[in-house]
């Protein structure tokens, strides 16, 4: 008797068992790689510890799917939107190395914003979530996609910019497998795209390994000096951040959905999405870590590959764990060239806003109407311009009761959609909790020969 093997088919494919465990491993080690870049980027510059993010980042993706009912495909690592936060209350020393006297107050202020999600998610569960989606249509969420895509634009082309060579190997790698291969190798075009421009890399004398060799072998990530302190000023300075990344989480949410054809905000629901995204961070801080937010990086991966299995995500999370033991992988990880995580970049950024493109056009986003393109144009326009206008600064910084407030371009965009669309005429839209935004993915299965 023939053994069946699996055939991603046009619509894509859900189900990830039928490919066999050593297959979903290294699909799960494939959004291991999609996410280390970014994350460990996140304590580089805060000076946080690696390893700390890790486990964080592994143990918060682990409790988002327990809240979640395990049916959200999404990974969940470090925040970029608290750097501000972090810069505020933890700035490094004169001499560049990292303030560890305030750094816990700093995670004791992401602990508490986690908290928010949760004040939220109670509110959604207590109201219902149709009085909440009402304020994020398509022709709301859609921009909103697009802009994080656009907004992430530049890192992958700044990284890639510091060797083309390496970027492009990358790059051509990924597309030829996933447009051309077969089978597996059209399912893990990340691994492939990075092992063979790594190899490029060692050749061209690129790699460094003496951090490699100078990383012990086993080491623990949570380390008691970094648990989080708590203080009302830091706490002041970081929790309305958690105003702007709600907006950011309610945003990727709709680009999974979109990107797998799953309603994930009727199902499981976006007050359990919030409620496993918040504790997530409170975890995240409460252990000397920086908070954790759902990864567009690995929605671009899920877009890509097709397959939507949320035990994939749980797999990479547990490789994120084992990864925080051991300094020695972790650093031998690190030692992927940035310009090669650019040349990856470039495409899973774009798969991105290409999927928000994908959500207004499927959702029938009529712009005809003035007032959808009045607010379509005013979230592009104030997302993108004032994420580049004060990208040093992080976004824009008014001062509350005393203390300096920072927005990011995105959550100020999401907030000027979100009201233009509360009080122009003319929101027709209706949320129903049994609403698809893509007919669901199927799972095709053919024999040996038929390959």
């Amino acid at each position: 008797m023939k053994r069946e093997k699996v055939q991603i088919g046009q619509e894509g494919l859900f189900d990830a068992r039928q490919l066999g465990v050593p297959k979903m491993l290294l699909l799960g080690l494939q959004h291991t790689f999609a996410m280390f870049g970014a994350t460990v980027l996140v304590p580089i510059i805060t000076g946080l510890d690696v390893s700390t993010t890790l486990l964080v980042a592994g143990l918060g993706t682990l409790l988002f799917h327990l809240i979640t009912k395990g049916r959200v495909p999404a990974f969940l690592g470090s925040s970029f939107a608290f750097l501000g936060g972090f810069a505020a209350v933890a700035p490094r020393l004169a001499d560049g190395s990292a303030n560890l006297e305030m750094l816990p107050y700093a995670c004791g202020g992401v602990a508490v914003a986690g908290l928010v999600y949760v004040l939220l998610s109670l509110f959604i569960h207590a109201f219902g979530i149709e009085r909440i989606m009402r304020f994020f249509p398509p022709v709301v969420t859609g921009p909103i996609i697009i802009s994080i895509g656009l907004i992430l634009s530049p890192d992958a082309v700044s990284n890639a910019s510091q060797n083309w060579i390496l970027a492009l190997v990358a790059l051509v790698v990924i597309i030829v497998c996933n447009i051309f291969g077969k089978g597996m190798i059209r399912i893990i075009p990340i691994i492939l795209g990075i092992t063979v421009s790594y190899i490029v890399a060692v050749c061209m004398g690129q790699i460094d390994f003496q951090p490699v060799l100078d990383a012990a072998w086993i080491g623990l990530p949570i380390h008691t000096s970094a648990i989080a302190k708590f203080d009302l000023n830091a706490i002041l300075m970081i929790v309305p951040i958690a105003l702007a990344t709600i907006m950011e989480h309610i945003g990727d949410m709709a680009a999974i959905s979109a990107t797998t054809g799953r309603n994930y905000i009727a199902n499981p629901g976006l007050s359990r999405t919030l409620l496993g995204d918040g504790l997530a961070t409170t975890m995240a801080g409460l252990l000397g870590g920086p908070a954790n937010t759902t990864y567009g990086e690995n929605t671009g991966v899920l877009a890509m590959t097709r397959i939507y299995d949320p035990r994939i995500m749980r797999i990479a999370a547990c490789f994120a764990i084992l990864l925080s033991f051991s300094p020695k992988i972790g650093a031998l990880i690190s030692t992927i060239p940035t310009a090669i995580i650019g040349g990856i970049s470039v495409i899973l950024y774009g798969m991105i806003s290409a999927v928000g493109v994908r959500n207004v056009v499927e959702s029938r986003v009529d712009f005809t109407k003035s007032r959808n393109l009045v607010i379509a144009a005013v979230i592009l326009v104030s997302a993108l311009g004032i994420n580049f206008a004060f990208s040093e600064a992080g976004g824009i910084s008014f001062p509350i009761a005393g203390y300096t407030i920072t927005l990011s371009g995105l959550a100020i965009a999401a907030i000027l959609g979100i009201v233009l669309n509360a009080i122009l005429p003319g929101n027709d839209y209706v949320f129903h909790k049994d609403d698809e935004p893509v007919k669901e993915p199927e799972v095709k299965h053919v024999t040996p020969d038929q390959q």
